[in-house]
């Protein structure tokens, strides 16, 4: 996306600043980060945002949580981006395309005004090199997967394939890209406006290696640049002059604060020092039921699903019996009701209401008899013979994070009270619940996703063998095939069909996730100051498209 190719400067050069008072000494060490001082008051930005926890990384291919892809998407684009009304896909580096008839090339024309915030152009070469990095298993990236409907894409990936040029994408001109699926895929242009296939400066990155991200200047080829990052303070981002659409970016300097505690998150909102607040979780939980009924609370429905993740490969897990005992006793209404009261529906599936080609399905229910007769059937009757169970879930201080913890309180209390179980908590910092998770650390986990794009496949295909985001142990030729089907179907009654049954195989055959309720969305920013942030189902908000009001006299 951004190749600065003339004046690429030294990565020490990059703004990678501490907050006063808390320059941790391993940064200070390093030797490429030459503006490390602790610097003096900032001038204001125009819009201040309340981001959450400190980003794990910049680079879109690496890029995983809410946290990191807020900061990526306003200095990295795609091909397409999303609408900031209805999050669909519009034309973004690419101002159109051709799809032929079998619907599964793809011809994509470049921008010939598109060009990196350095003043190259950005062309179909650089889409090939940054979609082959993300290909790459050197690489790493979490969401490769989402390039997996590309031919030749997974077995490159899996290292079976080792010869770029087979892989189904090319430029075949300075602006122009074409794409060979393997079979039609309805939500194709919106995989194009997802990181994993934005467009990264490669000169950067074949210069400095993993410290790309911090060169100075950096190239981009979105809306904004990245001024500085200070570590547990804010990242600040500056408009990019020369963003092919910068006449449309109406905010000159953007702030998005680090803040994970829900206390100072709020306190800060409320004395005019944030303007907005992205999520629930920012806020104190205890509070929310008093500010529903603010103008500057906004509740909405999107793409989003709480759940829970079950470690198939240690027992008892490994017997489905049990996984779905335990699913049947959670009782979603009480839990909705109870702790997350902010109009949650409880779950009776894995893909949420509202979600585009979706038939609902009855997956999970509230059961108890069902629950204690299979737990029997499996060899322990009122938790016989079974070792305690280990939960394993995340705090940040309060907001969603002490949901969480209630969540877990009560989750124990009935499967301890319903089944006899005994259950441990384990409570961690995000972080490092992440990296619990990812390594199978656990032997159930709280979980939560939110759809990438408007389609079943987003919920469901998390669960695919290869999935990098699978984490739970479990692979299942028979669900992968089923999916692959699915996904082949050209008739969308039939495919929505297909989809459905996947869903009941996961969540009620195999009982790999216990789903528990489908979220609501709530964000903070007061409408005579802020405009231009419109709720949609997958909650994606450009910055570019954000104005700041001025208050009347």
């Amino acid at each position: 996306m951004s190749a600065s190719r003339n004046a690429l400067g030294a990565p020490g050069a990059f703004r990678f600043l501490c907050a006063p008072g808390r320059c941790p000494g391993a940064v200070l060490a390093l030797p490429f980060l030459l503006l490390t001082a602790c610097g003096p008051a900032l001038p204001p930005a125009d819009l201040t945002i309340v981001n959450g926890a400190e980003p794990e990384s910049l680079d879109p291919a690496l890029a995983l949580s809410i946290e990191d892809l807020r900061v990526t998407m306003p200095l990295f684009e795609g091909l397409t981006r999303n609408d900031p009304v209805t999050a669909r896909p519009v034309p973004g580096l690419a101002e159109r395309w051709d799809i032929s008839a079998d619907g599964r090339t793809y011809t994509f024309s470049l921008r010939t005004n598109a060009v990196w915030s350095t003043g190259e152009p950005i062309t179909a070469a650089d889409v090939a090199w940054s979609w082959r990095r993300a290909l790459d298993p050197k690489t790493g990236a979490g969401y490769a997967s989402q390039l997996f409907f590309i031919e030749n894409a997974e077995a490159f990936n899996a290292g079976t394939l080792t010869d770029p040029g087979q892989l189904g994408f090319r430029a075949t001109g300075p602006h122009v890209f074409e794409v060979r699926l393997r079979r039609p895929t309805p939500f194709f242009l919106d995989l194009c406006a997802f990181q994993t296939l934005a467009v990264v400066p490669r000169r950067a990155i074949e210069r400095w290696g993993e410290q790309w991200i911090r060169a100075h200047p950096l190239p981009v080829s979105g809306p904004y640049q990245l001024d500085f990052w200070r570590l547990n303070d804010r990242v600040r981002l500056r408009k990019n002059p020369r963003y092919w659409d910068a006449a449309h970016t109406a905010l000159e300097v953007v702030d998005l604060l680090t803040i994970a505690n829900p206390a100072t998150a709020f306190n800060l909102y409320e004395t005019g020092g944030a303007d907005v607040i992205w999520d629930r979780s920012l806020v104190p939980a205890e509070l929310l039921d008093l500010l529903r009924a603010r103008p500057d609370c906004h509740r909405f429905d999107f793409l989003a699903v709480y759940f829970i993740r079950c470690n198939v490969t240690r027992p008892p897990l490994d017997d489905p019996r049990v996984r779905r005992a335990l699913s049947l006793a959670i009782d979603r209404r009480r839990i909705v009701e109870r702790i997350t009261r902010g109009g949650e529906l409880p779950a009776s599936g894995l893909v949420p209401p509202g979600t585009a080609n979706h038939q609902p399905v009855d997956a999970a229910r509230f059961d108890l008899d069902a629950a204690r007769r299979l737990l029997a059937e499996a060899g322990h009757p009122g938790g016989v013979g079974l070792r305690p169970l280990r939960y394993l879930y995340w705090t940040a201080g309060g907001g969603t994070g002490q949901e969480h913890a209630k969540i877990a309180v009560e989750l124990q209390a009935m499967w301890e009270q319903g089944l006899g179980l005994r259950v441990e908590l384990d409570n961690r910092e995000k972080r490092v619940f992440i990296a619990a998770q990812r390594r199978l650390d656990y032997d159930l986990s709280q979980s939560s996703w939110v759809g990438d794009y408007n389609d079943p496949n987003t919920f469901l295909d998390l669960f695919l063998s290869h999935n990098g985001n699978n984490r739970t142990g479990w692979a299942d030729p028979a669900y992968d095939a089923l999916l692959d089907r699915a996904n082949a179907e050209p008739d969308l009654a039939r495919r929505a069909a297909l989809l459905a049954e996947a869903e009941q195989m996961l969540v009620a055959g195999a009982a790999v996730v216990a789903p528990v309720y489908f979220a609501s969305g709530f964000h903070f920013f007061r409408p005579g100051r802020v405009a231009g942030i419109h709720t949609n189902l997958l909650d994606l908000h450009p910055i570019n498209a954000i104005r700041k009001l001025t208050p009347p006299r």
